[in-house]
């Protein structure tokens, strides 16, 4: 794939799914990328896959743009950023200006893989912890695998509004309305008392730097994303560990206390794991199960895509729990947490 087809297809997925700043963003990145410049050249030394699923090349470059605008460092594309509006020719102008003044920015900026940490991805979580606990009622310490900047461990302070019900605390950090369809996901309100996470590269939604990184790949003109994120930054209270996630993993298993279901959660994840990490972490997941008692139970949940395409694409919705390895299929959710369809 060459680095104008990826923009191409970056902007025809960021259309679908609700951004057609970053559709005309992409398509002018495409029409007239210059692989000569400084930032042309640097970014033609990738090698291997440059797309969403590799190096993410362009979604690089647009989140540097943004970040341009969210620190107020170029008021040319703040113009022309939401909630402003601009002609295409002008839009066209304003980008390709700001490669070249800001082009030792964003050499910088695209060292490192685009990161985000989707919010509304807890809207599965909550509705998925909250059925663990109709099996196992124990206090819960928490572990996410692939945790970015941890945001999704502070699930049990969001709100959960389905149309017809709100769950969650009295006075939530923030209300997530996913397009829900099905049955009511259980009233009771599971107790978080440890929450801990790892990451290969984690970011500290607490620093300034990194939030700006976690906030610069919501798209611009979806202003409720950047609502939500800030808002779960400020009551982030986790640990999130840099390291290898199957060895963190291995350790946290033996360190569960007696009376706590230890719940392992990721969203959007696994699939990014080697095929020899992913059987390892089974693997181990499936061991501790075999240890779980009712004193001491195991939850697995995973919100991951699965290849089904007959349908909704969007991830499934799974938990597992132990002792009874007992395997619940709760639905699907969309990647960005926009909709469920529980079918538990």
């Amino acid at each position: 794939m060459t680095l104008i087809t990826a923009f191409r297809d970056q902007a025809g997925t960021c259309a679908r799914m609700g951004s057609p700043l970053m559709g005309r963003v992409l398509t002018i990145l495409a029409d007239h990328w210059d692989p000569n410049s400084r930032l042309g050249q640097a970014m033609g030394e990738y090698a291997g896959d440059i797309g969403p699923a590799g190096h993410s090349l362009p979604l690089r470059i647009a989140g540097g743009l943004h970040a341009l605008v969210l620190q107020g460092a170029d008021t040319a594309l703040i113009a022309a950023y939401p909630p402003n509006t601009v002609d295409d020719a002008t839009l066209e102008h304003t980008v390709l200006n700001a490669l070249t003044t800001h082009e030792d920015f964003l050499l910088d900026w695209t060292t490192s893989p685009p990161q985000t940490n989707e919010v509304r991805r807890s809207a599965a979580l909550i509705a998925m912890a909250r059925t663990a606990c109709t099996h196992f009622d124990r206090p819960i310490v928490l572990s996410e695998l692939g945790a970015s900047g941890g945001l999704n461990l502070m699930w049990d302070q969001f709100a959960l509004d389905t149309g017809t019900q709100t769950y969650g605390p009295k006075t939530p950090a923030l209300t997530l309305t996913p397009e829900w369809t099905g049955p009511q996901p259980p009233a009771n309100n599971p107790q978080v008392v440890d929450r801990s996470g790892v990451d290969l590269n984690p970011l500290n939604p607490n620093d300034t730097d990194d939030l700006l990184r976690l906030t610069a790949y919501l798209w611009a003109d979806q202003p409720h994303r950047l609502a939500l994120t800030r808002a779960a930054a400020s009551v982030m209270q986790a640990n999130v560990e840099k390291g290898d996630a199957i060895n963190w993993l291995e350790h946290r298993l033996t360190a569960a206390p007696q009376g706590h279901m230890h719940m392992i959660q990721h969203t959007v994840a696994w699939q990014y794991f080697p095929a020899d990490a992913q059987a390892r972490g089974t693997a181990l997941i499936e061991a501790a199960g075999a240890r779980a008692t009712p004193q001491t139970p195991l939850a697995w949940m995973q919100m991951e895509t699965d290849g089904d395409t007959t349908g909704a694409v969007g991830a499934a919705l799974t938990l597992r729990l132990w002792p009874g390895d007992l395997t619940l299929h709760l639905g699907r959710a969309d990647f960005h947490g926009r909709w469920i369809n529980w079918t538990a």
